[in-house]
Order: C-alpha cells, then sequence, then structure tokens
C-alpha cells in the first residue's frame, strides 16, 4: 500500500504535466485510486467519508476568507493605475542618479507586491509599465528583465501576501498535527499573522539586497544603467506629487499590516480593509465605473474559485495519499535521511524547488505542505521559520530558468527584441542573491522570529 501512494503522487504530477487543470487532476487521480483499492481490497472507503466535513470547514475557514479580499484589493489597486503613477513618480525622484530607474521599480515591485499579493499580475504588470521605459533610456536587457522579474516574485514574501495566507493555514493544521502526534493535547498554535510578522524582515533583506546589487552594477557597469535626464519639476511640486502619489498606497499597506500586527484586526477583517481602501483610492484617481467594477468582481471571482477548487482537490487528494500510508511513507524518509534535521529541511526545500518548475505556489502549499509539514515540525522546527524558508524557496524557484513561472510572465509581454536568454540571464544574479538570503535565514532564525516574538510574545 505504501508503494501505492508514492505512484498516487507521481501519477498526480504526470497528470498535471499532461496539461490537465490542476483541481480536478488532483481530485480526479486521487478518487480512481480509491475506487480501484477499494474494489481490490487494499484502500479502505471509509476514508471518503470524512471529505463532507472538510469541504465544510473550508466554507466555514474565517482566515481563509481573507484570500478573495486580498485579491480583490490588488485586481483593485492594478486597474486603478496606482503601479503606473508610482513608477512615473519614483523614476523622476531616483532619476538623477545612476541605476534610479532600476531602483524604482524595485521599490515599485515591493509596494505592488505588499498592495497584490500576486506574482503573476505584479510581474506583467511592471512589464508592461518599466520595460519599455528602461529599454528606452538605455538599460541593459538583462539588467532591465531580471530587475522586473525579481522584484515581481516579492509577492511571494512580502505581506500582506495570499501565499503566506494560505501557508499560514495550512501550517497552523500541520503544527497542531505535530504536536498532538507527540502528545501535547494543549497544542500552541500559529497565526496568519504570526507568518506576516516572521515574513517582513526577510522580504525587506531581499529588498535591500536588490538594491544593493543594482548598486554594484550601477558602479562597475556603468554602461548598462545609464542616468535618467529628464528635467525633475520644481522642489514644491515634487514634494505634492512625491505626497499625493506615494502616501495613499503607503497608508492602505501600514492600515492592513498595522491593524494585523497590533491585533486590531484579524486578517480576514484586514482584507476587508484593504479591499475598501483600494476601491476608495480607485474613486479618488477617478478610474472607477461599473464596467471596471464588474471588471473587478470578475476576475476576483476567477482567482478565488481556482483557489478554492484546487484546495477541495488537494483535500480529496490527501485523505486517499494518507488512506494509503503515504504519511508513514514521507515521516520514516525523512527520518531516516542521514544528518537528522538538517538533512530532512534541505530535501524537502530541493523537492519544493524542483515542483515550483511544474506547480504553482497554490497546489504545493495545499498538496506538499500539509504532507511534509507534521514530521518537519516534529522535529521541533519552528513553523514560523519554516514558513518564511518556504515562500522564499518557492520564490526562488519560479525566478530559476528554465522554467520559472516570472519568465514566463515577463516573456508574454516583454517586446520582440528582447531575447529569451537575455531574460534567463538577467535573473541569474537575483537567483543568487535568493539563495544568499536563505542561507542567512537558514544560519540566522531570528530574522523570521524574533518579530512575531516581539509582538505576539513568545
Amino acid at each position: 500500500m505504501e508503494m501505492v501512494s508514492v505512484l498516487l503522487f507521481v501519477s498526480v504530477i504526470v497528470v498535471l504535466l499532461a496539461g490537465y487543470p490542476v483541481a480536478f487532476s488532483l481530485a480526479g487521480t486521487a478518487l480512481i485510486f480509491a475506487f480501484a483499492g477499494a474494489a481490490s481490497g487494499v484502500f479502505d472507503p471509509s476514508y471518503l467519508t470524512a471529505m463532507p466535513n472538510r469541504v465544510f470547514g473550508i466554507m466555514t475557514n474565517e482566515t481563509l476568507l481573507a484570500v478573495p479580499l486580498f485579491v480583490f484589493m490588488g485586481i483593485m489597486l492594478e486597474r486603478a493605475k496606482i503601479a503606473e503613477k508610482l513608477l512615473d513618480t519614483l523614476s523622476l525622484l531616483f532619476g538623477s542618479m545612476r541605476g534610479g530607474l532600476g531602483i524604482s521599480v524595485t521599490v515599485v515591485g515591493m509596494l505592488l507586491a505588499a498592495s497584490t499579493g500576486i506574482v503573476g499580475a505584479t510581474v506583467v504588470t511592471m512589464g508592461l509599465l518599466s520595460l519599455p521605459s528602461m529599454l528606452r533610456r538605455g538599460y541593459d536587457p538583462r539588467v532591465a528583465t531580471g530587475t522586473i522579474c525579481a522584484s515581481g516574485t516579492l509577492g511571494q514574501i512580502i505581506p500582506p501576501s495570499i501565499i503566506l495566507v494560505m501557508l499560514g493555514d495550512v501550517l497552523s493544521s500541520a503544527y497542531q498535527q505535530a504536536q498532538l502526534a507527540q502528545g501535547n493535547f494543549s497544542p500552541k498554535t500559529v497565526t496568519v499573522g504570526d507568518l506576516f510578522a516572521g515574513a517582513l524582515l526577510p522580504g525587506l533583506l531581499l529588498v535591500m539586497l536588490y538594491i544593493v546589487y543594482l548598486l554594484g552594477v550601477a558602479v562597475f557597469r556603468p554602461a548598462a544603467m545609464p542616468a535618467h535626464t529628464e528635467a525633475r519639476p520644481p522642489p514644491g511640486a515634487m514634494l505634492r506629487r512625491c505626497t499625493s502619489v506615494l502616501l495613499p498606497p503607503l497608508f492602505l499597506i501600514l492600515a492592513v499590516l498595522g491593524s494585523i500586527m497590533s491585533g486590531i484586526a484579524t486578517p480576514t477583517e484586514a482584507a476587508g480593509v484593504g479591499a475598501l481602501g483600494a476601491t476608495m483610492l480607485a474613486l479618488l484617481n477617478g478610474e472607477l465605473d461599473m464596467a471596471r467594477l464588474r471588471e473587478v468582481m470578475r476576475g476576483t471571482a476567477r482567482v478565488s474559485s481556482m483557489v478554492f477548487l484546487i484546495l477541495i482537490g488537494a483535500s480529496v487528494f490527501s485523505l486517499v495519499f494518507r488512506g494509503y500510508g503515504g504519511d508513514e511513507v514521507v515521516r520514516s524518509a525523512l527520518l531516516s535521511l542521514p544528518g537528522g534535521v538538517i538533512g530532512a529541511v534541505i530535501t524537502v526545500m530541493l523537492l519544493m524547488f524542483l515542483l515550483g518548475f511544474v506547480l504553482d505556489f497554490i497546489e504545493i502549499t495545499f498538496v506538499v505542505v500539509p504532507i511534509v509539514g507534521p514530521v518537519l515540525l516534529a522535529m521541533g522546527l519552528d513553523p514560523v521559520w519554516l514558513g518564511v524558508m518556504i515562500a522564499i524557496n518557492l520564490q526562488t524557484s519560479f525566478l530559476t530558468p528554465p522554467f520559472g513561472f516570472a519568465l514566463f510572465y515577463l516573456r508574454g509581454v516583454a517586446p520582440p527584441q528582447v531575447r529569451t536568454a537575455d531574460i534567463y540571464r538577467g535573473v541569474l544574479p537575483f537567483v543568487a542573491i535568493q539563495l544568499f538570503a536563505l542561507l542567512i535565514i537558514a544560519a540566522w532564525p531570528g530574522l523570521a522570529t524574533w518579530l512575531p516574538g516581539m509582538i505576539y510574545g513568545p
């Protein structure tokens, strides 16, 4: 039966690679294995009786309600042309220095990441807005495309991120399972707020490392990043423009994150504040009418439906996988690895990195993390640290040639003169930065655990 669980996992990957919809691939493949196993007497069909309770649990999970609200917030801000105004303003502000436009793209990517949390939307938006401008001003295509891809994937790690909401919910369940398995019947909990606080410093560390790299390129390869020569407005006009363009989205981000970290609001309540704030910003910018509102609502419904269908499909898969003893296979495999906890963490991170080439973060979060999470957490790992490591690892995977999702997103909107080889070569330094950041956080876990401990206590 244990070998059947391995075959089930491999079969799901093969079906996904064949191009079938993710939710139906997960549920359909699992049900085929379940019915075949029940018919041959090797699978207990009573495992599937837990499915209605799981679906009801998903429907009544208040934490997951934050997902459609954050999606609505991100799509509304995208339609309100917030990114375009931010980029224009920051390019004027930093444009007089060499590499200023690249730094502006990184900062705007960070703000968009904190506003939307949707990697694909951020990369496509930044590609459409900034890549033509960077190429027109003489930027090396490799530097330009690498900067856009890297800053666009910051939505994986900088809160409020959709992946952190889903990862927080999954890790909370895995953490409780790990403690119950160890005989602790009063388990501690980990919340989405803990994960938001834990991801903040590592996210800012990545932004700082990106900027340091761009400054290094500006110094040692000045021809790759020419200075911006456009005339700046007078200081008073520039101050007014920065205030009117930068303060509203910054205030919205601080309101969402601040309300969560201060304990005033739950992530779901803060997501509601963000959705309302994004709608008000769109109204103030004159970018909202009934046609655009319908477009935003439809986009939110599409993304949210995809997320929750995948979650239901993953629930069916996990039930059948456990019915075949797959969780025991994973546990024994990880415990038998050389190097103990370190060997297990490296193996899981490598597996997730490779799966990130073919699976989206939603599938990995809902399928892989529930399988390996309880085992790793039972080894004594901190759940916040593990969540941050997983998020940065997946972000690195989405950047890595030749299969990184961010590369395909940018290739789809890049002008014909930008070669695919330029995109691949441009992201390699940023992949190295990501790996360096992973090593730093692995060596100093306090970067991820200090802030949650300060805010919420040990």
